[in-house]
């Protein structure tokens, strides 16, 4: 029948607790009995029979969507079979061969892409295809809440010497200026929001190893900026130069021929905090069209950018307001004579 698959870099809590409501959007209401494994993250405990202890997270979960779980019988998998069968269709047909894709993101759209269409599926034996079967059956679903449960999790930290707070045993940077001060974090199931003070200051894809470290370069241009020297062995510009454009490169070798090295390093830099404010792409763009143009400053840029961000300006005309005849320019003719 109609199914709906996406995948997860984890098997936490708050994947689980995504997926059903990515789920419950897609089929657009909630299935009154779910059937589950005994998995960790809804099921603290396996009692006698069919009781369980379940996590307190997973009960409030449950609760606000007003389901009714059904765990199966411990190594008795043919309990959901139809569950099973799915998984091994979804692999065979969505995942062999192996799709490409440029993120987890990018593979889930992918993946959205092939459930959709197989909603035109007809399944042999069946005179209707799967959505239209789907239609029929739809009826059966609960309704879904006017507002979408809450799937954060808040954690604490400080920041440190290196203007990074750990965070779930990875590191996540903040702007030098909030070095060594207190931060909250918000953890959603893809990203991280950092904040001091009530003030957002900073956003991060999430990161599910351990002791990883996610640095947004731009966080730490005014203090490199102070230290030009430092430019080439920062960790974030080295981060960030691995994957930049080759113009970003072609410009900050053009900027410290023509000024020296430390004066071009602080003049491009002005070209890279530029990411704080504007589109990477329109950045890019400007920076292509200033080598054309042979630019070797940072205020040309800025001018560039400025230039293709603007919009043209239309007039029409006034209502009701006379209009003076087109010139007649060529009167002009008889000064000198006509060319």
């Amino acid at each position: 029948g109609k199914h709906f698959v996406r995948c997860y870099p984890c098997e936490r809590q708050q994947a689980l607790f995504d997926a059903h409501i990515q789920a419950f959007s897609y089929f657009g209401g909630i299935f009154p009995i779910l059937i589950y494994d005994n998995l960790t993250t809804a099921v603290q405990k396996v009692l006698v029979g069919k009781d369980r202890i379940l996590q307190k997270e997973f009960i409030k979960f449950r609760a606000y969507y007003n389901f009714t779980p059904r765990f199966c019988t411990p190594g008795e998998g043919h309990e959901k079979g139809g569950v099973e069968g799915l998984v091994g269709y979804s692999r065979r047909n969505y995942m062999v061969p192996v799709p490409k894709a440029e993120n987890l993101e990018d593979l889930n759209r992918m993946l959205l892409q092939e459930c959709l269409a197989y909603g035109d599926h007809r399944i042999s034996s069946k005179e209707n295809s799967v959505n239209e079967r789907y239609e029929q059956e739809k009826h059966h679903l609960l309704d879904l809440p006017d507002i979408e449960f809450s799937n954060t999790q808040t954690a604490n930290g400080k920041s440190d010497k290196y203007s990074t707070v750990i965070i779930d045993k990875n590191r996540y940077s903040v702007p030098t200026e909030y070095a060594y001060l207190k931060i909250r974090a918000v953890l959603k199931v893809d990203r991280v929001g950092l904040y001091y003070s009530n003030k957002k200051i900073a956003d991060h894809t999430r990161l599910y190893n351990v002791n990883k470290w996610s640095l947004d370069p731009t966080h730490y241009l005014e203090l490199i900026g102070q230290r030009p020297r430092a430019f080439a062995s920062a960790r974030p510009i080295k981060q960030w130069r691995k994957t930049w454009p080759s113009s970003y490169e072609q410009l900050f070798v053009r900027f410290c021929a023509s000024k020296g090295e430390t004066k071009g390093i602080k003049d491009f830099i002005q070209v890279l905090l530029l990411h704080k404010k504007y589109n990477a792409q329109d950045i890019q763009t400007a920076i292509e069209k200033a080598l054309k143009a042979n630019v070797s400053c940072s205020n040309a840029v800025f001018q560039i950018l400025m230039n293709s961000l603007e919009k043209p300006t239309s007039f029409s005309r006034l209502p009701n307001w006379e209009i003076l005849p087109p010139p007649d320019v060529s009167v002009y003719n008889q000064i000198g004579g006509a060319i």
